[in-house]
């Protein structure tokens, strides 16, 4: 069951914070659920598997339930719209139909090859019983997560066993009576995805960005995200990544870079300037918040030095057990039969 490939959500921090290790990501091979309320990144995160998919040579799939994705959108984030493999359907029990559609005929041309499915949205899609009823209520409307967990049991293994990567993006739906201090949330469809998740992110809204115009008017040029990794079996759970999305270019991957190294104090800051110290040389570099990307691009080895520093302030080390089992002797007398 060992992971051995990951795709990049387009945000180093929240790469290391679910993968515990560099160079990240969400795991191939295991099931992925993005969940958040409204207007929270989560088609937009999911964009941005689609298109680091792509960058690796994979074949990035989109199963859009909710007929909202345009292709503007999807090129702002950097996928490639000729390459992608759009899927439009309306019932759950079309998305998993889908997907062993789809894995079979990849993995007939190529065993080996990257492939990442997304999901956008399990909350949106219906089944055909519901497709075929009337709008009256309709008991307890159970079908759904009935279906899902079917599907779950079926699809887990196979996704395993031809190393997909496949993501779920699902809506928050507030529990009723929910007790004081407990979580006041749940998702739509069941507990399957949940169960069935190795890893599930929580995404959440804690601000807006606002810039001025040419002509002085201040406008929202984006939103602050909080991605709280609520489940992981990859790595440490409880874990969180906070980064901007700006609305013209999806997700500031070297923004977050710059709040961590502030954070661990790798830098010094002086008005609008920042210093850096490269810790091999001693060579110091200045720039502002703006420039950090290209400064980075521009000295790779100081771009890999500032990376490692943040994974091994972020990274997780397991403690071994010290019981020495290799010279462990087990009395048979003592276990019994």
């Amino acid at each position: 069951t060992n992971v051995k490939d990951w795709v990049s959500t387009g945000n180093a921090l929240l790469d290391v914070a679910v993968s515990n290790r560099p160079y990240g990501g969400l795991p191939v091979g295991r099931i992925a659920e993005i969940t958040g309320l409204e207007q929270s990144g989560k088609s937009l995160l999911a964009a941005h598997l689609l298109a680091e998919t792509q960058k690796k040579g994979g074949v990035a799939v989109l199963i859009d339930t909710e007929t909202a994705v345009n292709r503007e959108f999807l090129e702002a984030i950097g996928v490639d719209i000729s390459k992608l493999l759009y899927v439009s359907v309306d019932t759950v029990e079309g998305i998993f139909e889908a997907c062993e559609t789809i894995i079979e005929k990849v993995r007939t041309g190529d065993k080996n090859r990257l492939v990442t499915i997304v999901v956008d949205s399990v909350a949106a899609a219906s089944t055909k019983k519901e497709l075929e009823a009337d709008y009256d209520k309709d008991g307890y409307a159970t079908d759904k997560a009935i279906i899902i967990s079917k599907a779950m049991r079926k699809i887990t293994n196979m996704i395993g066993r031809q190393s997909i990567a496949l993501v779920f993006t699902n809506q928050l739906r507030q529990k009723m009576n929910a007790m004081a201090f407990s979580d006041p949330w749940t998702t739509s469809g069941g507990k399957a995805i949940a169960f069935h998740a190795s890893v599930r992110l929580r995404l959440a809204s804690t601000g807006k960005i606002k810039a001025k115009d040419d002509k002085g008017n201040e406008r929202i040029v984006g939103i602050k995200v909080r991605a709280n990794v609520i489940k992981n079996r990859l790595g440490p759970p409880l874990r969180s990544a906070d980064f901007d999305i700006f609305f013209d270019r999806g997700i500031d991957n070297y923004g977050a870079w710059l709040g961590a190294m502030k954070d661990y104090n790798f830098v010094k800051q002086g008005g609008a300037w920042y210093t850096y110290v490269d810790t091999e040389t001693g060579e110091e570099f200045k720039f502002q918040a703006k420039e950090l990307q290209e400064m980075l691009e521009n000295n790779p080895s100081v771009k890999e030095q500032i990376y490692k520093r943040i994974c091994e302030f972020t990274i997780l080390q397991y403690k071994k057990d010290s019981l020495d089992t290799d010279n462990l002797v087990v009395d048979s007398e003592v276990i019994g039969d």
